[in-house]
C-alpha cells in the first residue's frame, strides 16, 4: 500500500533543554545492556516496534545484527517493569559528538502509562551524560501516537520535516509471524 509519510527531525542542543519526566512507578528500573546481543536487541526491536511498521531491521539477519551492535558508539538501554523488559533506547555516537536516539519504544503492554517520558528521559540524561554535543532524533507519522507529542514534551525541537511517499505492507509486521495483536489504537 502507497502511504505518504510525514518525518520530523528533532534536536535538543543542551542538557538544560530536557524536562524530565520522572519516574510513574517504583517497581522500574532502566539498565545499560553491555553484552551486544543480537536477540536482544531484535526481541527489543520487533515487540516495541511490531505494531508501527518497524520494519527496516526485519531482513538482518545474526551477523548483521551483532556487526552494528558490537561498536562502542552503539548503546541499548532497557526499561525494565518488576523484571519484565518493557522498552529501550538505542543511542548511537555519531560524528562532532552527536548522539542520535536512533530508536525508542515501549512494547504495547506498557503504553499509557507514562512510562516513554521517563524512559526517553532516561536516554537523554544518559547521552548527556556521555558528553553529547547535540542530542536528536527522528520520528514519523507511522510511529506511535504520542511519539512526536513525547519529544516536544520532553524539550526536543523540531529542526526538519519532510514528507514522502513510502510502499508499505498492508500491514504492520507484529512482533513475529501470526502474533495476532489487536490494531494500535490511535
Amino acid at each position: 500500500m502507497r502511504t505518504e509519510v510525514t518525518t520530523w527531525s528533532l534536536e535538543m542542543l543542551s542538557p538544560e533543554q530536557l524536562r524530565a519526566q520522572p519516574c510513574p512507578l517504583t517497581s522500574v528500573r532502566v539498565e545499560r545492556a553491555d553484552i551486544p546481543s543480537p536477540e536482544l536487541s531484535r526481541f527489543l526491536y520487533t515487540a516495541a516496534g511490531g505494531q508501527w511498521y518497524w520494519y527496516r531491521r526485519l531482513d538482518w539477519d545474526y551477523a548483521r545484527w551483532l556487526a552494528y551492535l558490537d561498536r562502542p558508539v552503539v548503546e541499548t538501554l532497557v526499561l525494565y517493569v518488576s523484571g519484565t523488559p518493557a522498552g529501550y533506547v538505542e543511542l548511537e555516537l555519531q560524528a562532532d559528538d552527536n548522539v542520535e536516539i536512533v530508536y525508542f519504544g515501549l512494547l504495547p503492554r506498557f503504553i499509557g502509562q507514562r512510562l516513554g517520558g521517563y524512559l526517553l528521559s532516561t536516554g537523554v540524561q544518559h547521552a548527556w551524560k556521555q558528553g553529547a554535543r547535540r542530542v536528536w532524533v527522528h520520528t514519523c507519522s507511522l510511529d506511535g501516537p504520542n511519539a512526536l507529542a513525547n519529544y516536544r514534551a520532553r524539550g526536543f525541537r523540531v529542526f526538519d520535516q519532510t514528507t514522502d511517499w513510502e510502499d508499505l505492507p498492508d500491514a504492520t509486521p507484529g512482533p513475529w509471524p501470526g502474533a495476532g495483536l489487536p490494531p494500535p489504537s490511535v
